[in-house]
């Protein structure tokens, strides 16, 4: 059995990871910046409060347990920390996988976006990652897994600061990877394509095109949050490093790899796409 703390849980993938893990047996520690009996992510204006975290009684669940968590916070960080060592008195699996929507074309997105996301989506799980390397040092054990998105290794036109965000932290995993092989500890980065969750709740930004045409991509997607979640533990479970949890994330980074001048010409008829479509 394990014990897993997973930020961003109150909803969407973050859910779907959660009743996973505990599907198993695993003890789960769900955090979200708001509370963990809200059914759906609303996104907040400031994501910068001090306030310490408070817990949150979840119905249902006898071993298992909720904590109000603002990712951006180094003293929410700290007490979550502080709250595993009392409770658990260790970690096995830090899931870093809260985060929000954005993007737009380069001379649209203002660069108050691209700091919003940058501080969220990024030093979201740098500053997670900062709580627990000591204890999983100490412990010579643990799993950190960076829920980062199929835009970290494929970048279409129009998301360049949710892309960038997204490859940095692919980025960040394989480092903290490296850096950690000889404690014992594992770095794992998932990196889904498009599916159906709630993250479009929290887009914000005045490329109205591109956000429109992010939400039909969601909408119209096959996938689940729970096909992913399954994906990823069972990526977990084979030791990848980096988990691709669908097909069309599979297929599209393939195409990357091995045959640019197909990739580039379609990455390009996107952006024709998207301008045309802001054109309206």
């Amino acid at each position: 059995m394990s014990r897993v703390l997973i930020t961003g849980a109150a909803s969407g993938l973050g859910a779907a990871l959660a009743e996973a893990f505990e599907a198993r047996g695993d003890e789960v520690l769900r955090t979200d910046v708001v509370g963990l009996d809200t059914p759906s992510l609303v996104p907040r204006d400031d994501y910068s409060t001090n306030e310490a975290p408070s817990l949150v009684p979840r119905d249902g669940y006898s071993t298992n347990e909720g904590l109000t968590l603002d990712i951006t916070s180094d003293a929410d960080w700290e007490a979550a920390r502080a709250h595993v060592e009392e409770t658990w008195g260790g970690l096995d699996v830090l899931v870093n996988n809260a985060g929000v929507a954005g993007g737009g074309r380069l001379d649209v997105a203002g660069l108050d976006e691209w700091q919003w996301i940058t501080e969220i989506n990024l030093f979201g799980a740098v500053r997670g990652t900062r709580a627990f390397v000591p204890m999983f040092k100490r412990q010579r054990s643990g799993r950190i897994v960076n829920v980062a998105s199929l835009a970290g290794l494929v970048h279409p036109a129009g998301m360049a600061s949710y892309n960038a965000v997204k490859a940095a932290v692919v980025a960040l995993t394989e480092t903290t990877g490296h850096e950690l092989a000889s404690y014992g500890v594992t770095a794992h980065v998932v990196c889904p394509s498009f599916f159906r969750t709630n993250l479009m709740s929290s887009i914000r930004g005045a490329d109205s095109a591109l956000a429109e045409t992010m939400r039909a991509l969601v909408d119209d997607s096959p996938t689940s949050a729970a096909d992913i979640a399954r994906e990823v533990l069972a990526g977990l479970d084979r030791g990848d490093e980096m988990i691709l949890p669908d097909e069309a994330g599979r297929t599209a980074y393939g195409l990357k790899q091995g045959d640019r001048a197909t990739y580039d010409a379609i990455m390009r008829d996107q952006a024709r796409k998207l301008h045309e479509r802001a054109e309206r």
